[in-house]
């Protein structure tokens, strides 16, 4: 999944990224509003974690304008105002969640995790496709019972595609969801990351999850007639 961080402090910017993409989300961060508002609207994010307190425009602007413009992406509001009408003016502006400074970063992570199934209308911690079984809170991927070690990209390449079973997904998807901008348009981690996939949760004499569509993307599904898997 896909992050936009926009928090001024560098110190929290640093630690909060770091313990994202630890944990296996893609992350681009911003250190002012101006600059949070116009990535949020060039490019499509699973969640938006936003903190109100900002230079050039504030958080509350911030997601004023992207609500106003029509973008629907879930926002967590990070705040150090801790009264009960500072967290209603945020979640009727927009927001999705609110979580008050200083917080842990295990209560972050649990609510990030939250938000992104919303993000994909799932309130199950369990995704299943056919003997595919992704217990996404423990992070943990099982093909005919058997567990599959997955890097934490790969796990989230799975999930993606999982949540989105039985859908072509193009490549231009994958790599807005699931990369950052730190990652070369040009090069070709989608196809080698689909390869290594694909390979540790193929099982012998049976047909791959994850399936090729020619100029079109992948789609994990059952056996599909017109498809190609190199």
């Amino acid at each position: 999944m896909r992050l936009l961080l926009v928090e001024d402090s560098p110190r929290l910017q640093l630690s909060v990224a770091t313990a994202l993409r630890r944990s296996g989300y893609a992350v681009d961060t911003a250190g002012d509003g101006e600059e949070g508002l116009w990535l949020a609207e060039s490019h499509s994010y699973d969640l938006l974690i936003l903190d109100l307190m900002l230079p050039k425009l504030d958080g509350l602007e911030v997601l004023r304008r992207l609500r106003a413009g029509g973008r629907d992406t879930h926002v967590l509001l990070l705040t150090a105002r801790d009264t009960v009408a500072d967290r209603v003016v945020g979640l009727e502006t927009g927001a999705d969640d609110y979580l008050v400074k200083p917080f842990a970063l295990e209560e972050l992570l649990a609510r990030v995790q939250a938000l992104c199934r919303r993000s994909y209308g799932s309130k199950s911690s369990v995704l299943i496709v056919l003997d595919l079984e992704i217990n996404t809170l423990a992070r943990t991927v099982r093909r005919a019972g058997r567990l599959v070690d997955l890097t934490s990209r790969e796990y989230l390449l799975l999930e993606y595609l999982a949540r989105r079973a039985g859908q072509v997904v193009s490549r231009t998807e994958i790599e807005a969801h699931i990369y950052d901008a730190r990652v070369d348009p040009m090069s070709n981690v989608v196809d080698s990351a689909i390869c290594a996939v694909r390979k540790k949760i193929g099982l012998p004499h049976e047909p791959p999850l994850i399936h090729t569509r020619r100029g079109l993307g992948y789609v994990l599904a059952q056996i599909m007639t017109g498809t190609s898997t190199p």
